[in-house]
Protein backbone atom coordinates (compact mmCIF):
# COMPACT_ATOMS: atom_id res chain seq x y z
CA UNK A 1 0.00 0.00 0.00
CA UNK A 2 1.55 3.82 -0.65
CA UNK A 3 0.05 7.11 -0.51
CA UNK A 4 -0.96 8.55 -3.30
CA UNK A 5 -2.60 12.11 -2.13
CA UNK A 6 -3.29 14.40 0.87
CA UNK A 7 -5.97 16.98 0.83
CA UNK A 8 -7.20 19.14 3.34
CA UNK A 9 -10.24 20.35 4.19
CA UNK A 10 -11.41 23.76 6.28
CA UNK A 11 -14.31 23.28 8.25
CA UNK A 12 -16.24 26.09 10.79
CA UNK A 13 -12.44 26.30 12.70
CA UNK A 14 -11.05 23.39 12.11
CA UNK A 15 -8.28 21.69 9.94
CA UNK A 16 -8.96 18.26 8.63
CA UNK A 17 -6.70 16.48 7.01
CA UNK A 18 -7.55 13.48 4.81
CA UNK A 19 -4.42 11.37 3.12
CA UNK A 20 -4.80 8.94 0.51
CA UNK A 21 -3.88 5.71 -0.68
CA UNK A 22 -3.51 3.39 -3.72
CA UNK A 23 -6.15 0.51 -1.69
CA UNK A 24 -8.43 3.27 -1.51
CA UNK A 25 -8.07 3.57 2.13
CA UNK A 26 -8.36 7.47 3.47
CA UNK A 27 -7.22 8.29 6.65
CA UNK A 28 -8.36 11.04 8.59
CA UNK A 29 -7.03 13.11 10.73
CA UNK A 30 -7.02 17.09 12.92
CA UNK A 31 -4.81 19.74 13.24
CA UNK A 32 -4.72 20.72 16.64
CA UNK A 33 -3.29 24.97 16.30
CA UNK A 34 -6.89 26.30 15.61
CA UNK A 35 -5.31 30.30 15.89
CA UNK A 36 -2.87 29.89 12.78
CA UNK A 37 -5.05 27.32 10.46
CA UNK A 38 -3.55 28.98 7.16
CA UNK A 39 0.10 28.36 8.49
CA UNK A 40 -0.57 24.88 10.04
CA UNK A 41 -2.14 23.86 6.21
CA UNK A 42 1.44 24.93 4.66
CA UNK A 43 3.16 23.01 6.73
CA UNK A 44 1.37 19.92 5.93
CA UNK A 45 1.45 21.38 2.30
CA UNK A 46 5.38 21.24 2.64
CA UNK A 47 5.37 17.69 4.25
CA UNK A 48 3.18 16.31 1.12
CA UNK A 49 6.07 15.35 -1.51
CA UNK A 50 7.54 13.59 1.43
CA UNK A 51 4.77 11.58 1.75
CA UNK A 52 3.22 10.41 -1.82
CA UNK A 53 4.73 6.77 -2.80
CA UNK A 54 5.51 5.78 0.18
CA UNK A 55 4.27 3.56 2.67
CA UNK A 56 1.57 4.67 5.43
CA UNK A 57 2.43 1.74 7.69
CA UNK A 58 5.71 3.67 9.22
CA UNK A 59 4.03 6.12 11.39
CA UNK A 60 7.13 6.43 13.87
CA UNK A 61 9.61 6.85 10.67
CA UNK A 62 7.45 9.96 9.18
CA UNK A 63 6.87 11.46 13.31
CA UNK A 64 10.87 11.38 13.73
CA UNK A 65 11.43 12.32 10.29
CA UNK A 66 8.92 15.40 10.41
CA UNK A 67 10.36 16.67 13.82
CA UNK A 68 14.06 16.30 13.39
CA UNK A 69 14.11 17.12 9.16
CA UNK A 70 14.77 20.75 9.73
CA UNK A 71 15.72 22.87 13.03
CA UNK A 72 12.32 24.97 12.96
CA UNK A 73 9.63 23.83 15.24
CA UNK A 74 7.02 25.17 17.04
CA UNK A 75 3.08 24.76 17.52
CA UNK A 76 2.28 24.80 13.83
CA UNK A 77 4.90 22.60 12.84
CA UNK A 78 3.91 20.23 15.44
CA UNK A 79 0.11 20.63 14.69
CA UNK A 80 0.79 19.31 10.97
CA UNK A 81 2.64 16.51 12.44
CA UNK A 82 -0.01 15.84 14.65
CA UNK A 83 -2.81 15.54 11.51
CA UNK A 84 -0.78 13.39 9.66
CA UNK A 85 -0.26 10.71 12.53
CA UNK A 86 -3.88 10.69 13.55
CA UNK A 87 -4.59 10.02 9.72
CA UNK A 88 -2.07 7.73 9.24
CA UNK A 89 -3.25 5.72 12.22
CA UNK A 90 -6.86 5.70 10.98
CA UNK A 91 -5.17 3.81 7.84
CA UNK A 92 -3.20 1.22 9.41
CA UNK A 93 -6.46 0.31 11.73
CA UNK A 94 -8.64 0.45 8.69
CA UNK A 95 -6.64 -1.67 6.39
CA UNK A 96 -5.98 -4.10 9.65
CA UNK A 97 -9.64 -4.14 10.47
CA UNK A 98 -9.40 -3.05 13.88
CA UNK A 99 -9.79 0.38 16.28
CA UNK A 100 -6.87 2.29 16.77
CA UNK A 101 -6.70 0.97 20.18
CA UNK A 102 -5.83 -2.45 19.57
CA UNK A 103 -2.54 -1.27 17.97
CA UNK A 104 -2.19 0.44 20.97
CA UNK A 105 -2.02 -2.56 23.45
CA UNK A 106 -5.90 -2.72 23.28
CA UNK A 107 -8.50 -1.24 25.60
CA UNK A 108 -8.18 -1.37 29.47
CA UNK A 109 -11.45 -0.19 29.98
CA UNK A 110 -15.43 0.00 28.50
CA UNK A 111 -16.55 2.93 28.40
CA UNK A 112 -14.68 7.11 28.66
CA UNK A 113 -15.84 9.34 31.54
CA UNK A 114 -16.26 12.98 29.85
CA UNK A 115 -16.79 16.23 31.63
CA UNK A 116 -18.87 19.00 29.65
CA UNK A 117 -16.71 22.16 28.62
CA UNK A 118 -19.17 24.89 28.07
CA UNK A 119 -17.92 27.87 26.58
CA UNK A 120 -19.75 30.10 28.77
CA UNK A 121 -18.58 33.31 30.95
CA UNK A 122 -21.70 33.58 32.80
CA UNK A 123 -21.36 35.43 36.13
CA UNK A 124 -25.38 35.91 37.73
CA UNK A 125 -26.69 33.40 39.90
CA UNK A 126 -29.21 32.58 37.87
CA UNK A 127 -27.90 31.53 34.56
CA UNK A 128 -24.74 29.81 36.70
CA UNK A 129 -27.74 27.65 38.54
CA UNK A 130 -29.79 27.00 35.29
CA UNK A 131 -26.98 26.13 33.58
CA UNK A 132 -25.68 23.67 34.99
CA UNK A 133 -28.77 21.69 36.25
CA UNK A 134 -29.17 21.45 32.99
CA UNK A 135 -25.61 19.79 32.24
CA UNK A 136 -26.37 17.33 35.13
CA UNK A 137 -30.14 16.45 33.32
CA UNK A 138 -28.10 15.76 30.58
CA UNK A 139 -26.01 13.23 31.79
CA UNK A 140 -23.03 14.65 32.83
CA UNK A 141 -21.20 14.18 36.08
CA UNK A 142 -18.46 16.78 35.86
CA UNK A 143 -18.26 20.08 34.08
CA UNK A 144 -15.67 23.00 33.60
CA UNK A 145 -16.79 26.34 35.62
CA UNK A 146 -14.23 29.18 34.05
CA UNK A 147 -12.85 31.37 36.60
CA UNK A 148 -10.34 33.50 34.45
CA UNK A 149 -11.64 36.85 35.62
CA UNK A 150 -14.13 39.01 33.96
CA UNK A 151 -14.47 39.30 29.87
CA UNK A 152 -13.88 43.06 29.90
CA UNK A 153 -12.51 45.84 32.43
CA UNK A 154 -15.22 47.47 33.97
CA UNK A 155 -16.09 49.27 37.67
CA UNK A 156 -12.93 51.00 37.35
CA UNK A 157 -10.82 47.37 37.89
CA UNK A 158 -12.12 46.45 40.77
CA UNK A 159 -13.25 43.46 39.60
CA UNK A 160 -9.97 42.99 38.71
CA UNK A 161 -8.45 43.33 41.81
CA UNK A 162 -6.70 41.03 43.94
CA UNK A 163 -9.53 40.23 46.67
CA UNK A 164 -12.43 40.93 44.64
CA UNK A 165 -10.90 38.82 42.17
CA UNK A 166 -10.55 35.63 44.31
CA UNK A 167 -13.86 36.62 45.65
CA UNK A 168 -15.83 36.82 42.43
CA UNK A 169 -14.31 33.68 41.33
CA UNK A 170 -15.12 31.89 44.69
CA UNK A 171 -18.56 33.02 44.34
CA UNK A 172 -19.09 31.13 41.55
CA UNK A 173 -17.96 28.17 42.13
CA UNK A 174 -19.99 28.19 45.22
CA UNK A 175 -23.37 28.27 43.28
CA UNK A 176 -22.08 26.07 40.93
CA UNK A 177 -21.90 23.55 43.62
CA UNK A 178 -25.19 24.30 45.58
CA UNK A 179 -26.74 24.28 42.35
CA UNK A 180 -25.88 20.84 41.84
CA UNK A 181 -24.93 18.71 44.26
CA UNK A 182 -21.95 16.54 45.88
CA UNK A 183 -21.94 13.95 43.59
CA UNK A 184 -20.47 16.10 40.42
CA UNK A 185 -16.94 17.07 39.55
CA UNK A 186 -15.57 20.47 38.46
CA UNK A 187 -12.51 21.58 36.14
CA UNK A 188 -12.20 25.37 37.25
CA UNK A 189 -10.59 26.55 34.67
CA UNK A 190 -8.37 28.98 35.21
CA UNK A 191 -6.72 29.91 31.39
CA UNK A 192 -3.84 31.15 32.52
CA UNK A 193 -5.43 34.11 33.92
CA UNK A 194 -3.97 34.68 37.88
CA UNK A 195 -0.35 35.44 39.10
CA UNK A 196 0.96 33.39 40.96
CA UNK A 197 -0.56 34.94 44.27
CA UNK A 198 -4.15 35.21 42.83
CA UNK A 199 -3.69 31.49 42.16
CA UNK A 200 -2.45 30.28 45.35
CA UNK A 201 -4.94 32.47 47.43
CA UNK A 202 -8.12 31.27 44.95
CA UNK A 203 -6.58 27.60 45.12
CA UNK A 204 -6.54 27.58 49.11
CA UNK A 205 -9.80 28.87 49.51
CA UNK A 206 -11.43 27.14 47.00
CA UNK A 207 -10.46 23.76 48.85
CA UNK A 208 -13.86 23.54 50.17
CA UNK A 209 -15.78 23.09 47.33
CA UNK A 210 -13.98 20.32 46.52
CA UNK A 211 -13.20 20.83 43.01
CA UNK A 212 -11.33 17.97 40.79
CA UNK A 213 -9.00 20.11 38.94
CA UNK A 214 -7.61 23.48 39.15
CA UNK A 215 -6.51 23.90 35.62
CA UNK A 216 -3.77 26.21 34.43
CA UNK A 217 -3.66 28.48 37.56
CA UNK A 218 -0.94 30.36 35.78
CA UNK A 219 0.88 30.68 32.28
CA UNK A 220 2.68 27.65 31.90
CA UNK A 221 5.91 28.88 30.44
CA UNK A 222 7.74 28.57 33.30
CA UNK A 223 7.42 25.12 35.11
CA UNK A 224 9.02 26.21 38.73
CA UNK A 225 6.03 29.18 38.90
CA UNK A 226 3.90 25.78 38.40
CA UNK A 227 5.21 23.89 40.64
CA UNK A 228 5.23 26.70 43.38
CA UNK A 229 1.37 26.96 42.91
CA UNK A 230 1.62 23.29 43.01
CA UNK A 231 2.78 22.65 46.28
CA UNK A 232 0.86 25.79 48.48
CA UNK A 233 -2.55 24.52 47.17
CA UNK A 234 -4.17 20.97 47.98
CA UNK A 235 -6.86 20.97 44.54
CA UNK A 236 -4.96 19.08 42.06
CA UNK A 237 -2.96 20.86 39.21
CA UNK A 238 -3.97 20.39 35.52
CA UNK A 239 -1.16 21.59 32.38
CA UNK A 240 0.21 21.00 29.54
CA UNK A 241 -1.96 21.96 26.83
CA UNK A 242 0.05 24.35 25.80
CA UNK A 243 3.32 21.82 25.26
CA UNK A 244 4.05 20.56 21.59
CA UNK A 245 6.79 18.05 22.99
CA UNK A 246 7.77 15.44 24.90
CA UNK A 247 10.51 17.07 26.87
CA UNK A 248 8.36 19.30 27.79
CA UNK A 249 6.06 17.16 30.05
CA UNK A 250 9.06 15.33 31.25
CA UNK A 251 10.07 18.36 33.36
CA UNK A 252 7.02 19.01 34.08
CA UNK A 253 6.45 15.54 35.65
CA UNK A 254 10.03 15.39 37.49
CA UNK A 255 9.50 18.95 38.87
CA UNK A 256 6.18 17.45 40.24
CA UNK A 257 4.14 20.79 39.05
CA UNK A 258 1.01 19.05 38.03
CA UNK A 259 -0.95 16.02 39.15
CA UNK A 260 -3.16 15.99 36.05
CA UNK A 261 -1.38 16.58 32.50
CA UNK A 262 -3.29 18.17 29.27
CA UNK A 263 -1.47 16.62 26.51
CA UNK A 264 -2.90 17.64 22.73
CA UNK A 265 -3.03 14.81 20.70
CA UNK A 266 -4.09 17.08 17.82
CA UNK A 267 -1.00 19.68 18.63
CA UNK A 268 2.01 17.60 20.16
CA UNK A 269 2.65 14.72 17.33
CA UNK A 270 -0.52 13.03 17.28
CA UNK A 271 -1.36 9.83 18.90
CA UNK A 272 2.21 8.18 18.57
CA UNK A 273 3.53 11.18 21.10
CA UNK A 274 0.96 11.31 23.29
CA UNK A 275 0.90 7.36 23.82
CA UNK A 276 4.62 8.48 24.90
CA UNK A 277 3.75 11.16 26.98
CA UNK A 278 0.88 9.11 29.06
CA UNK A 279 3.63 6.37 29.47
CA UNK A 280 6.10 9.07 31.23
CA UNK A 281 3.10 10.14 33.22
CA UNK A 282 2.15 6.63 34.78
CA UNK A 283 6.06 6.51 35.68
CA UNK A 284 5.43 9.70 37.85
CA UNK A 285 1.77 8.39 38.93
CA UNK A 286 0.12 11.32 37.34
CA UNK A 287 -3.20 10.89 35.14
CA UNK A 288 -4.38 12.02 32.22
CA UNK A 289 -7.09 14.05 30.77
CA UNK A 290 -6.74 15.11 27.16
CA UNK A 291 -6.92 18.46 26.12
CA UNK A 292 -9.87 18.29 23.64
CA UNK A 293 -11.52 22.02 22.67
CA UNK A 294 -11.67 21.33 18.41
CA UNK A 295 -13.95 18.70 16.36
CA UNK A 296 -14.93 15.51 16.12
CA UNK A 297 -11.91 13.99 14.54
CA UNK A 298 -9.97 15.09 17.82
CA UNK A 299 -12.85 13.94 19.72
CA UNK A 300 -12.13 10.47 17.99
CA UNK A 301 -8.46 10.19 18.27
CA UNK A 302 -8.77 11.34 22.01
CA UNK A 303 -10.63 8.41 22.97
CA UNK A 304 -8.27 5.65 21.20
CA UNK A 305 -5.59 6.60 23.20
CA UNK A 306 -8.10 6.89 26.14
CA UNK A 307 -9.31 3.50 25.64
CA UNK A 308 -6.00 2.15 26.19
CA UNK A 309 -3.95 3.95 28.92
CA UNK A 310 -4.48 2.96 32.42
CA UNK A 311 -3.61 6.32 34.06
CA UNK A 312 -7.08 8.30 32.25
CA UNK A 313 -8.15 10.97 34.74
CA UNK A 314 -11.35 11.88 32.65
CA UNK A 315 -11.70 13.32 28.76
CA UNK A 316 -12.93 17.05 27.77
CA UNK A 317 -16.06 17.03 25.66
CA UNK A 318 -15.72 20.70 23.76
CA UNK A 319 -18.31 22.83 24.05
CA UNK A 320 -19.01 23.37 20.36
CA UNK A 321 -20.14 19.91 20.35
CA UNK A 322 -22.90 19.84 22.97
CA UNK A 323 -26.23 18.83 22.09
CA UNK A 324 -25.58 17.42 18.60
CA UNK A 325 -24.27 21.10 17.00
CA UNK A 326 -21.35 19.21 15.19
CA UNK A 327 -23.16 15.17 14.45
CA UNK A 328 -23.58 16.40 10.37
CA UNK A 329 -19.62 17.22 10.35
CA UNK A 330 -18.96 13.36 10.49
CA UNK A 331 -21.22 10.27 8.66
CA UNK A 332 -21.94 8.76 12.10
CA UNK A 333 -21.89 10.50 15.11
CA UNK A 334 -19.86 9.77 18.46
CA UNK A 335 -22.24 8.43 20.69
CA UNK A 336 -22.48 9.94 24.96
CA UNK A 337 -24.54 7.82 27.59
CA UNK A 338 -24.73 8.63 30.99
CA UNK A 339 -21.92 10.82 31.35
CA UNK A 340 -19.29 8.67 29.28
CA UNK A 341 -18.63 8.46 25.48
CA UNK A 342 -18.94 5.33 24.32
CA UNK A 343 -15.93 3.83 22.86
CA UNK A 344 -15.72 3.63 18.76
CA UNK A 345 -15.59 -0.50 17.66
CA UNK A 346 -14.92 1.00 13.77
CA UNK A 347 -11.67 0.35 12.25
CA UNK A 348 -9.32 2.90 12.50
CA UNK A 349 -10.21 6.26 14.66
CA UNK A 350 -13.70 5.66 14.32
CA UNK A 351 -15.08 8.43 12.39
CA UNK A 352 -15.62 9.32 8.73
CA UNK A 353 -15.65 13.07 7.56
CA UNK A 354 -18.80 14.02 5.79
CA UNK A 355 -18.57 14.83 2.50
CA UNK A 356 -19.98 18.29 3.00
CA UNK A 357 -18.94 18.89 6.09
CA UNK A 358 -17.17 22.43 4.50
CA UNK A 359 -20.36 23.37 2.71
CA UNK A 360 -22.46 22.46 6.04
CA UNK A 361 -19.56 24.38 8.06
CA UNK A 362 -18.13 27.05 6.71
CA UNK A 363 -15.08 27.97 7.34
CA UNK A 364 -14.43 30.72 10.39
CA UNK A 365 -10.90 30.63 12.33
CA UNK A 366 -11.09 31.59 15.75
CA UNK A 367 -8.74 33.68 17.51
CA UNK A 368 -7.77 37.46 16.43
CA UNK A 369 -4.50 39.17 16.48
CA UNK A 370 -5.76 41.55 19.61
CA UNK A 371 -5.07 40.37 23.37
CA UNK A 372 -7.41 41.08 26.30
CA UNK A 373 -6.36 43.81 28.15
CA UNK A 374 -6.57 44.85 31.93
CA UNK A 375 -8.18 48.03 33.04
CA UNK A 376 -4.92 49.82 33.25
CA UNK A 377 -4.39 49.02 29.29
CA UNK A 378 -1.63 46.61 29.95
CA UNK A 379 -1.85 43.39 27.87
CA UNK A 380 -3.16 39.70 29.59
CA UNK A 381 -2.82 36.64 28.79
CA UNK A 382 -5.17 34.44 26.49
Amino acid sequence: MKITDVKLVFAKHYLFVQVYTDEGIVGLGEAGNWGYLGATAAAVEKFIPYLIGKDPFRIEDFNQNFYRSVYFRGSVIMSAISAIDIALWDIKGKKLGVPVYELLGGRVRDKIRVYASPMSKAMDPESLTKSYRELKDQGFTAAKIFVNGPVRSANDGRDEFFSGRVEDELEKVRICRQAVGNDFDFILEVHRGMTVPEAVAFGREVETYRPMVLEDPITPDNIDSMAEVAAKVHVPIATGERFIDLKEFEMLLSRRAAQYIRPDVCAVGGITTSKKICAVAEAHDVLVIPHNPLGPVSTAACLQLCACIPNLGIQELPGFCLNGAEDAMVKEPLRFENGCMVIPEAPGIGVELAEDASLRYPANERGSNEAKRAFDGSVKDW
